[in-house]
C-alpha cells in the first residue's frame, strides 16, 4: 500500500510542536527557562549531552588530585626522612580563611537553586557572594604570606616553609581559575552557547567544592606537619 508524503504545513506543524516540547534546538533544558529567559540558557547543545561535559570536568579533577598527591607524598617522605625539618607556627589568618571557604560552598549552592527556580536576580547575588569569598580568600593567603615574611620566613628558609608556600600557592592558582570561571559564567551571552547556563554553574560548583574539600585536606596536612 502506497505511503502518503505529508504536506508542507502538515511538516512544519510537526517541527513547531517539537520545538514547543522542549526536545527541539530552541527547548530549554530542567532549570532553563528557554531562550533569553531567566533561567540564562538559550544556547543549543549541539548534540552534546551533559554528562560529557561532567565526565570530562571528573578527569580533569582527577588530574589535579594526583598533581597535588604527589606533593603530599614529597612532603611526608621529606619531614619523615630529614634532620633539617623545622616548624613555623602557622598564620592565625588561615583559620578565617577556611571559614570563609566553607561559606563560599554554601553561597555557590544557594545561587545554584535560585538559578533552577529561574530567579535571575537571586542567583546574580548568590553568585556574585561566592565570587567575592573567593576573592577574600585569595587576599588573606597573601597577607598569610605576607606575616611569613615579615617574620623571615621565605620559600627557600626551609623544607617546611618551602612546602608551605608551593602547596598554598598552587592552590590558590586553581582557585583564581574558580573565580575566572565564576566570572565567566556570569556573564557569558548564553543565547549563543554551546552549552546551557545551569550545565555550567554545575560544573563550577562541583570544581569549587572540590577546591574546597582540598583546602581542608591541605590545610589539616600542613597543620599536623608543624
Amino acid at each position: 500500500m502506497a505511503q502518503t508524503l505529508p504536506t508542507t504545513e502538515e511538516a512544519l506543524t510537526s517541527q513547531v510542536e517539537l520545538d514547543d516540547s522542549g526536545l527541539g534546538p530552541g527547548g530549554a533544558g530542567p532549570g532553563e527557562s528557554g531562550p533569553g529567559g531567566p533561567g540564562g540558557s538559550g544556547g543549543y547543545l549541539g548534540g552534546v549531552p551533559q554528562r560529557t561535559y561532567l565526565t570530562g570536568l571528573t578527569m580533569g579533577l582527577a588530574a589535579i588530585l594526583m598533581f597535588f598527591m604527589a606533593f603530599v607524598s614529597a612532603f611526608i617522605v621529606r619531614k619523615g626522612l630529614s634532620n633539617d625539618w623545622r616548624a613555623f607556627p602557622l598564620p592565625s589568618i588561615l583559620y578565617v580563611n577556611t571559614l570563609i571557604l566553607l561559606a563560599s560552598s554554601f553561597t555557590i549552592q544557594a545561587a545554584r537553586r535560585r538559578l533552577a527556580r529561574a530567579d535571575a536576580a537571586g542567583f546574580r547575588h548568590w553568585w556574585f557572594m561566592t565570587t567575592a569569598l573567593g576573592l577574600l580568600f585569595l587576599a588573606g593567603q597573601w597577607t598569610a604570606w605576607r606575616q611569613l615574611a615579615r617574620e623571615g620566613v621565605y620559600l627557600a628558609t626551609n623544607p617546611s616553609s618551602s612546602f608551605f608556600y608551593v602547596l598554598t600557592a598552587a592552590h590558590g592558582l586553581h582557585l583564581l581559575g574558580g573565580i575566572v570561571a565564576l566570572v565567566a559564567i556570569a556573564f557569558w551571552n548564553w543565547k549563543r552557547a554551546r552549552i546551557t547556563r545551569a550545565t555550567a554553574a554545575e560544573m563550577a560548583a562541583v570544581y569549587w567544592h572540590f577546591l574546597d574539600g582540598l583546602w581542608i585536606f591541605l590545610f589539616l596536612l600542613l597543620k599536623l606537619g608543624q
